[in-house]
């Protein structure tokens, strides 16, 4: 029975080996090949056909093969065929693929490439979250109608939402992918996330070991993003120490409002309790690493250049936070040694030995040597070795610091510095600019084609982009692109167009004000030559960065005011010569601020003013390129019918006809929320002396007939300056100050042109004319409202919410002190008048600056007037289109 069993094997084998089948598979899935043959055949490829396919083109899956009609293949197994199935699968649109034989024709052999599509996105959809939050993940999860689905789709949506999540504080975030057919489409189906967040994970406490050359305080401070829950209680150690040490008043104060107990009580409910006042507190893995770097440069910079972090472990507590538990190296400190510097032909060792300013025996510092070398890029600008030859046209230098030796705590440096040739500017693009003509931007630059390669004047360019207000400060990119081979650098700007125009509609009752309005528009990017090509306006010709300026306001009969202003910023379009011309209307009646008043009187009374003015600026390369000098000659009439100014003057005219001369100096960085630089303007403003002129009599003309023609000499000083404190944290310092003169002392001082301080210039009887009016927060009036001479002083503390083009918002703190007085035998700058107090800036392009501002005037206080509570000496002050003085 064995023997018949082995025949019966061997006559299947037989026909199995020369059975022969008319039809062979050559590749599919496991790139498997088969043929009627065991021996290897050159074939022909008569044709190629394609299947399975519902959204690709064939024509382009033929070309990914790379088969065509006419190559020749070796079959079975073909590296060509094996490639075509290894091109297709590495497009990822394929669940399976497989490239048959569907016939053979002598030589020639027909084959069939069949694929099976991957489905594709219906639409998707979020569980378990909030309706906000759903629409701000579907701009963030990088999913559109009729991409494909992949594994790695879904795992990068997820990604997405754990890291927008995370970004929020919850460190947990679980999402659970379900992926179903579409019925109603093609080979098409429905995601749906389903989100649980969990709860959001805070940070209860960052203990540190290992320190002693830093103190926990410190480090902790270098974590920018880090940080522990804000709590008032104490841990039972420091608890202890208040009666232990000479703490004991503080201790009783403590225990005397019960917090020790409160604690105590707590604490025994939850260990872990704190008195929580802010939630911000968030633990977020990326920015924990990042800031676990700036733990070490923290270390760099106090000379301990081997610090390291030994292990750091991140862990939960019962009630959902966590703790961080760092462990630091600090290693030993080392100093800086000898300095030798190589390579360098344009400066001598010297002189690049003074701008390093690093001498052997400091303390070392990695980040004071790379701010020094150049290798940390500051916005401003600075003075490094960087900067001392790429501003001479040095664009392709490169200076590397090596470290030659380390004895002991000593380490030797070797500076070696590659000049390279000077690098001239070719190319000057710019784009972006969908409304502004490029040539307004191209006059603003200071990279010049022809011009040495300075970075400087990239750093200046940007600011001067920023300055005109028309582009997004945000947005705006500089692109130096070298051409090493001929030493010449393209350089290209790019800006983002934002809405600078604005317009100003406002309107008001009570207050003392009875009906106010405001009506304005400004449009700070205006073509006055293509006023008559429609195609340029929006909704007004747009284009040239001129400025056109017109406001009205009324309060009805009682207050009138309309100002009209026209300014060319480059006269001539050869140099910044600016051309200002301006026209005004105001009249006012005394019942202007007084509710319930007779209409009557508005006519029968009043003030009245007609004016004008004509100003031209030039820039002057003297101190430096950012003064500006302006002078300009204006006139105004003065009109008074009933209207006491002064005693003695309530009929007549005046005729106010002055010189106006102001060296400013401008350097901020951006106009909308400055972060540094400064603006500083002396202004000069003054009257032909009439007095001198003439032997008149005072002592016998009337008063009206003394200021028929104004005489004066007036003197203002502003100064601003703006320095980033941290990230956008920024510090405003301002400084003010007036003075009004008299050629004539029987004359004595004009009745116009004076300075009322207090208030915000809106409330009662301020809307005056032929005043300098000086805002100050806290005081709900003026207490000076004729004076000849003032004093200011603003510090502020700043804090942005929004840098956006279609809202700047920033929040504000402010100290202010101010006072006036009425000539110099009573002037006294100690004597000033204190506030302080809460203020929010909003800038919408369309309408200007609004702003609110809480004060508290310290000086109002008087219990002998009952002003003692906090309402009788704090007040709001409101402003909208401008900052007042």
């Amino acid at each position: 029975m064995y023997n018949n069993f082995l025949r019966y094997c061997f006559f299947l084998f037989t026909v199995l080996c020369f059975s022969v089948e008319g039809k062979a598979q050559i590749g599919g899935m496991g790139n498997r090949a088969q043929q009627s043959t065991d021996r290897a055949r050159e074939y022909e490829i008569g044709g190629i056909t394609v299947s399975g396919v519902k959204y690709l083109d064939e024509d382009l899956l033929l070309t990914v093969t790379g088969l065509s009609v006419g190559d020749k293949v070796r079959l079975p197994n073909d590296e060509k065929i094996s490639r075509a199935i290894r091109n297709l699968w590495r497009q990822e649109l394929f669940s399976d693929v497989s490239i048959t034989v569907s016939k053979y024709i002598g030589d020639k052999v027909f084959l069939d490439i069949k694929v099976e599509e991957r489905p594709r996105l219906s639409r998707y959809n979020f569980k378990g979250i909030k309706k906000g939050e759903a629409q701000e993940l579907k701009d963030k999860v990088n999913l559109v109608k009729s991409k494909v689905v992949t594994e790695a789709t879904k795992k990068d949506a997820v990604v997405r939402i754990q890291k927008y999540f995370s970004d929020k504080g919850y460190g947990d975030v679980a999402v659970n992918v379900m992926e179903r057919v579409d019925t109603g489409g093609t080979n098409t189906v429905i995601l749906t996330f389903d989100i649980n967040k969990g709860t959001k994970t805070k940070i209860n406490q960052i203990n540190i070991a290992g320190n002693s050359k830093a103190t926990d305080l410190k480090l902790k401070h270098t974590f920018r993003s880090t940080k522990e829950m804000a709590r008032l209680s104490l841990h039972r150690a420091d608890k202890m120490s208040l009666y232990q040490d000479n703490s004991r008043s503080f201790g009783k104060y403590i225990k005397d409002f019960g917090f020790l107990s409160l604690t105590k009580t707590l604490n025994a409910v939850d260990p872990y309790f704190r008195y929580n006042f802010f939630s911000s507190s968030k633990f977020d893995q990326y920015k924990f690493d990042d800031d676990k770097v700036s733990l070490i440069d923290h270390y760099n910079s106090l000379g301990y250049r081997d610090a390291s972090i030994v292990r750091d472990t991140v862990y939960k507590l019962p009630n959902g936070n966590i703790n961080i538990d760092i462990e630091v190296k600090e290693g030993r400190k080392y100093y800086f040694g000898d300095i030798e510097w190589k390579g360098n032909t344009k400066y001598t060792n010297e002189q690049l030995a003074r701008v390093l300013g690093i001498k052997k025996g400091d303390v070392y510092n990695q980040e004071l040597l790379d701010k020094r070398l150049g290798k940390v890029l500051s916005p401003e600008g600075g003075e490094d070795i960087s900067s001392l030859y790429m501003d001479d046209g040095y664009l392709f230098f490169n200076i590397d610091a090596v470290e030659t030796s380390i004895i002991g705590d000593t380490i030797n440096y070797e500076m070696r510095v590659t000049e390279g040739p000077q690098a001239t500017i070719r190319n000057v693009t710019i784009a972006g600019n969908d409304r502004t003509n490029e040539h307004v931007i191209r006059r603003e630059l200071r990279t010049l084609p022809g011009n040495k390669f300075s970075r400087s004047d990239l750093i200046r360019s940007n600011r001067e982009i920023a300055n005109l207000g028309f582009f997004d400060q945000e947005k705006i990119g500089i692109q130096p692109r070298p051409n090493a081979e001929d030493g010449t650098v393209d350089i290209d700007y790019t800006v983002v167009e934002k809405s600078s125009d604005q317009l100003q509609l406002s309107a008001g009752f009570g207050g003392g004000v009875r009906f106010y309005g405001n009506v304005g528009v400004t449009f700070t990017n205006f073509s006055l030559r293509n006023i008559f090509k429609p195609k340029f306006w929006d909704p007004l010709p747009v284009g040239d960065g001129q400025r056109f300026s017109v406001n009205f306001q009324s309060n009805g009969a009682y207050y009138n005011s309309l100002n009209f202003s026209f300014t060319e910023p480059w006269l001539g379009g050869r140099k910044p010569n600016a051309l200002t011309t301006s026209m005004a209307y105001t009249r006012i009646s005394p019942s202007a601020g007084t509710a319930g008043a007779d209409s009557s009187t508005a006519s029968t009374s009043y003030l009245r003013l007609i004016g004008g003015g004509v100003s031209l600026s030039k820039r002057v390369k003297w101190p430096d390129d950012n003064f500006v000098f302006t002078y300009g000659l204006n006139y105004q009439n003065y009109q008074l019918k009933d209207y006491t100014l002064i005693e003695g003057f309530n009929n007549g005219n005046s005729n106010n006809l002055y010189f106006k001369l102001v060296l400013a100096r401008y350097s901020i960085d951006q106009p909308l929320y400055p972060r540094s630089g400064s603006n500083i303007s002396f202004t000069f403003q003054f009257t032909p002396p009439y007095s001198s002129f003439s032997n008149r009599n005072y002592d016998t003309e009337t008063t009206a007939e003394k200021y028929k023609l104004i005489e004066y000499h007036k003197y203002r000083f502003t100064a601003e300056w703006y320095q980033k404190v941290s990230g956008n944290l920024v510090f405003k310092l301002a400084t003010k100050y007036g003075f009004l003169g008299y050629y004539e002392p029987e004359l004595g001082f004009s009745p116009f042109e004076r300075f009322q301080v207090g208030g915000d210039g809106l409330n009662q009887n301020n809307f005056f004319i032929g005043r300098d009016i000086i805002a100050h927060r806290g005081y709900s009036g003026p207490y000076a409202s004729a004076a000849t001479i003032f004093n200011k002083y603003t510090a502020e503390l700043r804090y942005p919410f929004s840098l956006s083009p279609t809202a700047t918002i920033y929040g504000l703190g402010f100290v202010e002190v101010a006072n006036a007085w009425d000539n110099f035998k009573e002037y006294n700058p100690f004597k000033l008048n204190r506030s302080a107090g809460l203020g929010l800036r909003v800038f919408l392009p369309m309408f200007g600056l609004l702003g609110l501002d809480y004060g508290v005037g310290f000086d109002r206080f008087d219990r002998a007037a009952g002003r003692t509570k906090l309402t009788d000496i704090a007040n709001f002050t409101f402003m909208l289109g401008f900052e007042p003085d």
